[in-house]
């Protein structure tokens, strides 16, 4: 019964999304997924390495209930992620300058359908790509959750947009999203035009992907950790990342 009780309500809140996502196609026919009203400020959200799941869907509604039009561009073209090796497949084969350009165009979407600032948040993989967007894409402003990219081709010191990032202490993606990373990226942004908008908090005791209610496509947090060694869902740390972000979106797309 228990069981059964948790399964229908996943595919309650599974249609609830469906429902209130609305499917669009921007720039060169790019397929993505909008939500909130067309003349607040606009935010793109980048999907993680499994691609737009529910939960990246999930964290879009959130944002656009703060008062944003959210549009998530899928830049896998509707593939998703259903495993590990799957997901790090479709990772791998993603060109990163073709998504760049896409990230683009859902700027300049949001812009010109009545968006007059617009910032950009990613998780994982997207949290590397929304880096490189605010060096290239035209944003106002970028928020990082546990993603960088190679700073060889994204030097941090050259972006010229505030940035907030969030990080896990347990993280143990080197070179990608693990606690020196994160102070890589924090000595680095403070070099930048705009260091003093600019901040990187590592959270004590949550690791990668902390903020995700869901572990899916894991059937369990305790599985997700037993195959990719991430701990579970933290909420304390989830709501203090994303009263941060919510405080950041106000303060550069709202002035």
């Amino acid at each position: 019964q228990e069981w059964w009780g948790q399964r229908s309500a996943r595919a309650h809140d599974a249609l609830n999304l469906r429902l209130s996502m609305e499917k669009v196609t921007f720039g060169d026919d790019l397929p993505g997924y909008v939500c909130g009203d067309p003349t607040h400020p606009g935010v793109v959200v980048v999907q993680e390495w499994w691609g737009v799941t529910e939960t990246i869907q999930a964290h879009a509604l959130r944002i656009s209930k703060e008062g944003y039009r959210v549009l998530v561009p899928d830049l896998y073209k509707g593939a998703l992620g259903v495993n590990v090796e799957e997901a790090h497949h479709l990772m791998s084969n993603l060109d990163w300058d073709v998504a760049t350009v896409e990230m683009s165009a859902a700027v300049s979407h949001l812009r010109s359908s009545g968006s007059k600032k617009v910032g950009i948040v990613g998780f994982c993989m997207g949290g590397a790509l929304s880096l490189i967007a605010a060096k290239a894409c035209g944003v106002d402003c970028a928020c990082v959750f546990y993603g960088a990219p190679d700073f060889g081709k994204c030097d941090p010191k050259t972006i010229a947009v505030p940035v907030l990032g969030h990080f896990g202490a347990l993280d143990r993606l080197e070179g990608f999203s693990d606690p020196n990373t994160a102070r890589a990226l924090a000595e680095a942004l403070s070099e930048s035009t705009r260091a003093e908008a600019c901040a990187v908090r590592v959270y004590a005791n949550v690791g990668h992907a902390f903020a995700n209610e869901s572990p899916a496509p894991h059937a369990s947090f305790e599985a997700r950790e037993k195959t990719q060694g991430f701990p579970a869902y933290d909420e304390s740390a989830a709501a203090a990342a994303w009263a941060m972000t919510f405080t950041f979106f106000r303060k550069h797309l709202r002035a």
